[in-house]
């Protein structure tokens, strides 16, 4: 049996992962057929492929503490808010 499309929102909130080629070959598959066929979401996913390169381009330049110690804390803050999204995704056992 074929899987569910996901929703954009529960793309959105693997699309990380699946940068990071943190996924699992089904589940990567689930997100490149979304991407494929979402224009919205594949130009987010596009969007963050090329923040993600400029941002290792520009690694060689330490960030101020201050801006470390504040990214940190948003990042902090995502994992929160995606773990408890999580438990309603396509990828959670029924």
């Amino acid at each position: 049996m074929m899987p569910r499309e996901p929703s954009c929102e529960e793309v959105m909130a693997r699309l990380f992962d699946y940068l990071d080629q943190e996924l699992e070959a089904p589940d990567r598959a689930v997100i490149e057929h979304h991407l494929a066929r979402c224009h919205a979401c594949f130009g987010r996913a596009e969007f963050e492929r090329r923040l993600r390169a400029r941002l290792s381009e520009a690694m060689d330049t330490p960030a101020p503490p201050r801006l470390r110690r504040r990214l940190e804390r948003l990042l902090d803050e995502l994992e929160t808010a995606n773990s408890d999204a999580q438990g309603d995704s396509p990828w959670s056992p029924s």
